[in-house]
Parts: C-alpha cells; structure tokens; sequence
C-alpha cells in the first residue's frame, strides 16, 4: 500500500475513533480539528522517551467526486506496509527497538508502551502512537528502545503500519 494512502486511512480511522469536536466561529466556519497521539521517540544518546502530542496540520478536501470534504493530515510519505497483529490475552513483547518507523493504533483491548526514560501509557482501542524508536541504544540496564505487552485478560488487536524509507525524528513531536 502506498504510504500516502496509508496514511489517510490510518488518520481517517483515527478520527473516527477519536471524535474531535470541530469548533465553529462566529460566521459557522469549522476549525481543524487536533487529534492526540503518543510519540515514542528516541534522542540524540539513544534513549527512548514517550510525549503526548497533537496532529494539528489539516486541510479540509474532497477525496472523491460527489462526497463532502472531509479533514486530511499526511503525517508521513513513502511506502508503507499495513499489518494487523492479534496478541493472545497477558502477551509480552520484551525490549526492543522497532526495525522501521510506524504508527500503532489498537483496533481492541487495551495494549501498554514503555520507554527507556520509565514512562509508561496504555492505549485503548482507537489511539494512536507514532514509534520511531529505530535508532536506540542499549542503556546500562540491558533496555533497547521500548518495552510493551497487553494489559487485562483480552487479546489485543493492533493494527500497525510500517513506513519504509521513514526516519526517526529525534525530537518529539515529529508529525504535526
């Protein structure tokens, strides 16, 4: 799938999961909506670390002929590979780095993300984290990059797309 492609179908999924009310103005103009995702990112000394933040850079466009314009964001471009993993109910991945830059969304269950740095998040179904922990380095502890597993008795089910020629941003924030 072509990344830009994917990429408008994984925001267009996070929009429809996180309804973001669209604020008017005085006149009945529609504001950009913002839309909140986790970066999971590392710095310049290879630590990973995890910050909240917003995609905020939409244009509101018709994709198609004869439908109504909708908010778009392209957070990255190139190619793209789109994957869907189910994790059985207590899975646990281990510490690691991802081999590419991706974005994570949860389709069910409630999935938790650890950073080098000790924080700590769980996404429920339907919010979005940007990894682009490629480049991290091992710390004293033995820890590379991140730790995650599933939180509850449910299986989780992540859908996952990978962005090929991408690089890791090091700062936070990367995608606005």
């Amino acid at each position: 799938m072509h990344h830009r492609t994917a990429a408008c179908c994984l925001l267009a999924f996070c929009g429809m999961i996180f309804p973001t009310a669209l604020a008017s103005d005085a006149e009945g103009a529609l504001e950009p909506p913002v839309v909140p995702y986790w970066d999971n990112w590392t710095d310049k000394q290879g630590i990973s670390h995890l910050t909240k933040c917003k995609l905020t850079d939409f244009s509101l466009k018709t994709l198609a002929p004869h439908a109504e314009p909708q908010w778009t964001q392209h957070a990255h471009e190139g190619q793209a590979t789109v994957e869907t993993s189910v994790q059985p109910a207590h899975w646990k991945g281990g510490w690691r780095a991802n081999p590419q830059v991706q974005w994570i969304v949860p389709l069910s269950g409630t999935w938790f993300v650890q950073s080098m740095d000790g924080t700590q998040v769980e996404l429920n179904a339907g919010e979005a984290l940007l990894s682009e922990d490629v480049d991290a380095a091992t710390d004293r502890n033995g820890h590379t990059g991140h730790l995650s597993g599933n939180v509850g008795d449910a299986p989780v089910v992540l859908l996952i797309t990978q962005f090929r020629d991408a690089h890791a941003s090091h700062t936070a924030c990367p995608a606005r």
